[in-house]
């Protein structure tokens, strides 16, 4: 069969389009066996409750990181209230897997296990990879349940395996172009400045002022160790590409009276200037001349002649 193209009419239009309006795609190929037959079961498209146990994680899934405390929250909510809000899974593509694949809805999935639920609310329907990956992201997007780096993965994927424009992605999602563009930057920070950002310890902020800096990873160290606001951080990334500045020479140290005194002495002896350049405990005398005539003068003074 030929290879389906990526579907680009869901991108931006929010969940009612997901659930709803958008127009039913078939997956690329037929899986075998069990999934086969429950993708012919399923061809009415309607909600369900269906066991958590049928279904599981899209391994695609853009959202990476599940925070404890919001599914312990979450599956508070449920536990008073339900799933108020239905899955959105599609046949499973892999052979070995559960019946379904969760497009949107992985916390809500979790989180009702979590509550002990056995069943939820589950509205099937038929996506091929990309519309998938697609929908999930769109979900993620407009929920801001994405940290930055998992935002700027998923925009990378839609461009580089089904190709999406960054032009194309700004227009569907409701985003300017700049925002984009500076999000996939994000990809290209060190890994250890991206683990920080993903895990929550830099904010957005900051990984924004880091992409300016002429060393991202010494400027994010330093923000965590001195705990920098994105004003600070922003002014150090600035002045990191900024020459060190020189720094200003050091006035000689002046003599003490004694010394004063004594090359005074030394001046009216000699009939010329004489300094000292004092170092440690030692230093040295410095007898300034003007010309070779004052030069043989002094020479003959010292009893040195010609």
């Amino acid at each position: 069969m030929s290879e389906i193209k990526p579907r680009k009419k869901a991108l931006g239009r929010g969940l009612s389009a997901l659930f709803g309006e958008a127009e039913t795609r078939e997956v690329p190929t037929s899986p075998p066996g069990a999934v086969l037959a429950v993708s012919e079961a399923l061809r009415d498209e309607t909600l369900k409750s269906l066991p958590l146990a049928d279904l599981e994680p899209n391994p695609g899934q853009p959202r990476r990181l599940f925070r404890e405390e919001d599914l312990e929250d979450l599956a508070a909510s449920i536990r008073e209230r339900g799933v108020l809000q239905p899955i959105l899974v599609r046949p499973n593509p892999r052979r070995d897997g559960a019946p379904y694949e969760i497009i949107a809805g992985e916390r809500r999935w979790r989180a009702a296990q979590r509550a002990g639920l056995i069943n939820a609310p589950v509205l099937v329907r038929r996506f091929d990879d990309a519309a998938a990956f697609e929908v999930a992201l769109v979900e993620n997007v407009q929920r801001a349940d994405l940290n930055p780096l998992e935002e700027a993965t998923g925009y990378a994927r839609l461009i580089e395996d089904f190709g999406y424009t960054q032009e194309r992605l700004a227009q569907g999602l409701g985003k300017s172009r700049s925002h984009i563009a500076n999000l996939l930057r994000l990809l290209k920070l060190p890994e250890e400045a991206r683990r920080m950002l993903e895990e929550g310890t830099l904010t957005a902020g900051h990984a924004r002022a880091l992409l300016a800096a002429a060393d991202p990873l010494a400027l994010a160290r330093r923000i965590l160790a001195e705990g920098l606001s994105v004003r600070q951080a922003e002014k150090l990334a600035q002045e990191s590409h900024q020459p060190p500045a020189l720094a200003e020479p050091k006035a000689p140290a002046k003599p003490s009276a004694e010394m004063a005194a004594r090359l005074k002495a030394l001046t009216r002896l000699l009939r010329a200037p004489v300094e000292v350049e004092a170092k440690g405990k030692g230093g040295r005398l410095v007898i300034r001349y003007a010309s070779a005539e004052e030069l043989e003068a002094l020479c003959a003074r010292l009893g040195a002649g010609k």
